[in-house]
Order: structure tokens, then sequence, then C-alpha cells
């Protein structure tokens, strides 16, 4: 996706958000999307204003943001269905248990178990 830079006279604007958007850039969604194409349209030049075949490459790439993310919901509950009531156990071997719940977390996975105990579901897990 090409977003264009809007910068101020002085240009601090641009300095500031070049550093805060590194920062920030895990916690971008689709309103987030939404607010920076808002403010491009309102901050873009009278007498050359954006170029149409832009702005509609921008709005095909927000809804492929948009069906991705819908992908993803819907992927994460068929693996949680799919998961409880079965068997896991770690790759060390050390925590097993049956699946009472599935959590989704940043970093995958995670299952709660019927013993109180919790497992991230990752490579070396073993579900049966």
């Amino acid at each position: 996706m090409t977003v264009s830079s809007v910068t101020s006279s002085t240009g601090a604007a641009s300095k500031s958000s070049s550093s805060t958007s590194t920062s920030t850039l895990g916690s971008l969604n689709s309103d987030t999307f939404l607010k920076l194409m808002l403010a491009e349209l309102k901050n873009q030049d009278p007498t050359s204003p954006m170029d149409t075949a832009q702005y509609m490459s921008q709005l095909a790439s927000f809804t492929q943001v948009e069906q991705a993310t819908k992908t993803n919901t819907k992927l994460d509950t068929m693996l949680s269905a799919s998961m409880i009531g079965r068997t896991v156990t770690s790759s060390d071997g050390t925590v097993s248990g049956t699946v009472a719940s599935v959590q989704p977390s940043s970093n995958g996975v995670i299952a709660k178990l019927t013993n109180g105990k919790s497992l991230a579901i990752e490579s070396g897990v073993t579900v049966s």
C-alpha cells in the first residue's frame, strides 16, 4: 500500500510522524487506515488533487486488509472449535491435559486446560 506523505511548512510534522509510526506499527487497524486516508484527502493540494487511480488503489488495499482480518477471525473460531475436548501435550512432556477453551494471543494460540494449566499451541505440541 502506498500512502503519500503530508508535510507541514516547517517539516516538523513529518519527522515526528515517522518516529512514532514505527513504534505504533503493531496497533494499526482499519480505523487507522481510514483516518490516514481522510487526512490525506483533507490535506491534498487543491490545484493538484490526488489521482483517482491512486485513490482506488488505496481503497482496494483497505478492502484487502478488512477481508484478511475477517478471515483471521474465522480461522481462529475454527481452530477453537476443533481443539476443545482434545488432549494436548507440550513438546517436553511437562504439561498435558484436555483443552477446555482456546484463546488467540499475540504469540499464537493459548489452550486453557481442564486442570487449570495453560499451554501455548506451537511447534512440538502433540494433539490427540
